[in-house]
């Protein structure tokens, strides 16, 4: 399955709570902090929501 890595870019202080929500919710608290989640409808519709928050990539998959 496609893997998508989420980094948060901008701080969602100032923001509306829905979207401060949304940031917990894929697992970012912190400034530049990466998180990988599997490329689905329900995760892009969440980034979606605060796209002006985050930088969305492609992730290969490979830790090694």
């Amino acid at each position: 399955m496609a893997k998508v890595r989420v980094t948060l870019v901008k701080s969602g202080i100032g923001h509306i709570e829905v979207q401060k929500r949304t940031l917990r919710a894929l697992g970012l608290r912190r400034l530049n902090q990466s998180v990988t989640h599997n490329d689905s409808a329900p995760i892009r519709g969440m980034i979606e929501k605060v796209k002006h928050l985050v930088r969305v990539e492609a992730d290969s998959g490979d830790t090694e």
